[in-house]
């Protein structure tokens, strides 16, 4: 197997991959808080995690990847402060405070967030196992902590000691602790302000535990969860910038101080897609969501195109006028594939392994995406490749870029007659029929292109 190349931000260097079992990869994904709409910066995490298994996959690798469900424990504030997000949730849509309305929340924002990886052609996981079924593997390494008095209990909950772990915080480096103004809205209790919670109290919402009533928090979920399935160590964790400092450190130091084990070999971190220069974010409420993209003419693989152009660890300024720059350029390319005239000349098996190989050094070097996009439009150009070679090498990348080249829309049986029209227009050389069709077929949504091979329609 060629050497794959990632950045690892717990050493932070790009190091070459080594598997724990041969040919094999086990990933973790931070997924949603399925309280509201994915919106596209979200989206952006899970085509970078999909990137990822595919390129593992065109190497050979047998991928084991888990999309966690967050749907209790998930503080509006990641370091434990505020309301629980569903609960938020169940507020908004009026529904009664119970977990069977929490759950009827979820799986309605959850099948809406399934819904949307399939639209982005992205590979749905393994597993997708929800926080509130793990609740007793929640509670086991939460007593494995208390035990080995890594736990300290205050009025609001049981609460992980990081003075006690003395690797807190080696995960991207944190800075010290501005004492004079971060107190200000966090709980006087806590001894540190970076200790976090383990399990919430809660009267009246959650379960019962050892600890109390009350619910998990909502580090602890990912560290069981991720155990559970994957084991540990695993091979990759992955999440936004944003889990850094908080989430995934925090996680890292439970997991390790109940297990003395690493949680994860490797972590990886895709950046923020920004709108005006700022972070998108339910809060500020500059979110987009794939449907108010659909809404507006463009395709989810379109977006998808447009993350591919900028590094997963760079970070992207969203603007109308640069998605539709990239639908322009996803169309150009699938129209290049559909419309390729299949002539019988092979290609040497040289031409294409030069190109294997380099789109193999580019996608295997930290996955350098816009790099195997030029790639992929370099053959487009070329001239000394046939059509059908070109076609095949295209659509044997696409595997890792995931475009759907391959696919072309579904023409409605109206259009497909007045197609037939056109072509028997032209064939008598009625030119203002065929221009009237034409107008006609362009008022159904559809661009109409005159081809070797006949008339031919895309969706505009």
């Amino acid at each position: 197997m060629a050497n794959i190349f990632l950045q690892n931000t717990l050493s932070g260097k790009k190091e070459i991959f080594r598997p724990i079992k041969e040919g094999q990869v086990s990933m973790y994904n931070c997924g949603p808080t399925v309280y509201d709409y994915a919106h596209i910066g979200n989206l952006r995490s899970y085509v970078f995690a999909d990137i990822l298994r595919r390129m593992f996959e065109y190497n050979r690798y047998k991928v084991n990847q888990i999309i966690n469900i967050t749907d209790i424990g998930h503080l509006t504030s990641d370091a434990d402060e505020g309301e629980d997000k569903m609960a938020k949730a169940l507020k908004r849509e009026g529904k009664p405070m119970t977990l069977e309305a929490m759950r009827e929340v979820a799986d309605f924002y959850f099948e809406k967030f399934k819904d949307d990886l399939v639209q982005l052609n992205i590979k749905l996981p393994s597993h997708f196992p929800f926080a509130s079924e793990h609740i007793s593997e929640d509670i086991e390494l939460i007593q494995k902590l208390l035990d080995k008095g890594y736990t300290y209990a205050i009025s609001d909950g049981l609460y992980f000691d990081t003075s006690k772990f003395s690797d807190y915080g080696k995960l991207g480096g944190l800075a010290p602790i501005d004492t004079d103004h971060s107190r200000i809205g966090a709980n006087p209790e806590k001894k540190s302000l970076r200790d976090f919670v383990l399990w919430k109290f809660n009267r009246e919402l959650g379960y019962d535990s050892p600890f109390g009533h009350g619910f998990p928090g909502w580090h602890i979920e990912c560290s069981a969860m991720s155990r559970k399935y994957l084991g540990q160590p695993f091979d990759i964790h992955t999440g936004g910038i944003d889990h850094i400092p908080v989430h995934h450190n925090n996680e890292i130091a439970q997991s390790e101080a109940a297990y003395d084990a690493p949680l994860a070999n490797i972590w990886m971190h895709n950046s923020f897609l920004t709108i005006n220069k700022g972070k998108m974010a339910k809060s500020e409420g500059n979110f987009i969501t794939l449907n108010t993209l659909k809404e507006k003419g463009i395709d989810p693989l379109a977006l998808r195109y447009f993350y591919l152009t900028t590094h997963y660890s760079s970070p992207m300024n969203f603007t109308w006028q640069a998605l539709k720059g990239a639908q322009i350029a996803w169309k150009k390319l699938r129209n290049f594939v559909s419309r390729t005239v299949l002539d019988s000349k092979d290609m040497s098996k040289g031409t294409f392994d030069i190109y294997k190989e380099k789109f193999t050094t580019y996608i295997n070097d930290d996955l350098d995406t816009p790099q195997a996009l030029a790639l992929v439009w370099e053959i487009v150009k070329d001239k000394n490749i046939n059509q059908r070679d070109k076609r095949d090498l295209i659509l044997y990348f696409d595997k890792v870029i995931g475009l759907k080249l391959d696919k072309v829309d579904d023409v409605p049986k109206n259009i497909q007659k007045l197609i037939e029209e056109i072509n028997e227009a032209r064939m008598e050389k009625d030119f203002a029929k065929s221009d009237k069709l034409r107008k006609e077929i362009e008022s159904f949504g559809f661009e109409v292109m005159d081809t070797p091979e006949g008339t031919k329609v895309e969706k505009k």
